[in-house]
């Protein structure tokens, strides 16, 4: 093999000798792709097509043993390093250009224990993956509104999902982790074991180290009651106010979002309403049918929709509904914070931006995630800071061609402006894109921030893991 020139972590081009790279290849059982390898090009794509990075190898885990000789030539030979899970999240931190990639999409071994509901899951894995193992046994796990979204980035930090309001995000039912650290160790992190590292993994993102399975506690749900109500864009002010009030009595079995889209060619809608833009208000009620039936009543007797699509369904498929939201493959540019309120002006504000959208494959997402068993965790107990807005404000703009990238960015920042005096300093750590060190610092608060850098600086002083929502240590 030949010699391989790769990015080092200071930003230097180094070589790294052909034979050291055979080896390396030799010791991994998943094996190592380079630029010129059957499967590169597949391997460095991501959900976020912006995305176009070409590292110098990237090496395919398919086990923890893989991952500690990863971390143990990357240290050696001071490589850049990015993690990939899933590889959805927006900011694409997942890849790197020029270094390693350390791959985790081939880990995806599920093991369920049904009677103590709890499931061990490998860190390639997605909410997908989960939810339909857990489905045959009437169980599922807190975590991902969509199914393609990946196990590890969403629950280090945080994990919103259809089940938060009843029982909280993904790392408030996360039970143990497996983790390679900086320095090449294996450990554990629980509540009795290395709690230190258990509290910053829990919302302080891939920061710490690279997490190999985690075991989470999962819960009842089988049957749900799930979809959305569609609304034309004339009657989405009055809508929207209506759901604003309707969500501050609905009980904590209900996970509700507020979409504004464009409306799919679908059969369930009318022929007339395809490809205009549509409030869509509704999600995911999980408990007895009829308690469910009884609790949706106001959200579906209101107005006159152009569709009420709720209706029972296994909690896997639940989780697949929106999917079609959110394909892979599109450029994306986000911007998200938590609302200060859902006042009249922020609607007013919201809906005039979405009605000069230059895309049609936007999404503008309001989400209820608070006022249940998120808000009930003490602020103190985790890494994930923010837990008492009930209201987050996300919009997800995508397109195809990136020739409309300049007109889509403008767009987005100019209705990120506008939208500034609803929007409180405090944003969910999942959602930034590559916004520099004061909003990962928004994402956290002050005083967990500080707790995180003096964690960073005991479990990675050199910063190996720095291609994340960063948390730099000291001196770096």
């Amino acid at each position: 093999m030949s010699d391989i020139r790769v990015l080092a972590a200071t930003g230097e081009q180094t070589t790294i000798e052909g034979a050291v790279v055979t080896q390396f290849q030799a010791a991994l059982r998943g094996g190592l792709l380079r630029a010129e390898d059957d499967g590169y090009n597949q391997a460095r794509t991501i959900y976020n097509a912006m995305i176009d990075r070409r590292p110098a190898m990237i090496a395919r885990c398919t086990g923890t043993a893989d991952v500690i000789e990863c971390v143990r030539f990357a240290r050696e030979h001071r490589l850049l390093v990015s993690v990939r899970g899933g590889g959805h999240n927006v900011a694409g931190t997942a890849v790197c250009d020029g270094g390693l990639v350390i791959d985790l999409s081939r880990m995806k071994g599920i093991r369920i224990e049904p009677a103590a509901r709890t499931v061990r899951v490998e860190a390639g894995a997605t909410w997908g993956d989960v939810n339909h193992e857990l489905q045959v046994f009437g169980l599922a796990a807190t975590g991902g509104f969509i199914s393609t979204t990946g196990v590890s980035g969403l629950t280090l930090g945080g994990g919103l999902g259809w089940l938060v309001r009843k029982h909280g995000l993904a790392l408030d039912n996360l039970l143990s982790v497996d983790v390679v650290t900086a320095d090449g160790q294996f450990l554990t992190a629980s509540p009795s074991r290395n709690p230190d590292l258990f509290w910053g993994l829990r919302g302080g993102g891939g920061n710490f180290g690279v997490v190999t399975s985690f075991e989470f506690r999962v819960h009842p749900a089988g049957t749900v009651l799930a979809g959305l109500v569609i609304h034309p864009f004339s009657k989405a002010k009055a809508a929207l106010q209506f759901w604003r009030e309707y969500e501050a009595t609905a009980p904590e079995e209900v996970t509700n979002g507020a979409l504004l889209f464009s409306a799919p060619p679908a059969p369930f809608l009318p022929e007339a309403a395809h490809g205009t833009t549509v409030l869509g208000m509704g999600g995911v009620y999980t408990g007895a049918i009829a308690a469910g039936e009884q609790a949706l009543r106001p959200l579906r007797q209101f107005g006159t929709p152009l569709a009420d699509i709720i209706q029972p369904m296994p909690y896997s498929a639940a989780q697949t509904m929106a999917d079609f939201l959110w394909p892979p493959g599109l450029q994306n540019y986000w911007k998200s914070s938590f609302l200060k309120n859902l006042s009249d002006a922020a609607i007013e504000t919201i809906l005039t931006y979405v009605a000069a959208a230059p895309s049609p494959l936007t999404v503008v997402v309001i989400e209820h995630n608070g006022d249940g068993a998120m808000s009930r965790v003490a602020e103190q107990d985790t890494a994930f800071g923010h837990r008492n807005w009930p209201f987050n404000f996300l919009v997800t703009t995508m397109w195809k061609d990136p020739a409309d990238a300049e007109k889509n960015l403008r767009w987005t920042r100019e209705f990120w402006a506008a939208m500034q005096p609803y929007l409180v300093d405090a944003v969910y750590v999942n959602y930034l894109g590559d916004e520099g060190a004061d909003r990962v610092k928004a994402a956290y608060g002050p005083e967990k921030y500080a707790r995180l850098v003096a964690l960073k600086n005991k479990y990675d002083p050199t910063n190996l893991f720095r291609l994340n929502q960063n948390i730099k240590p000291e001196g770096s």
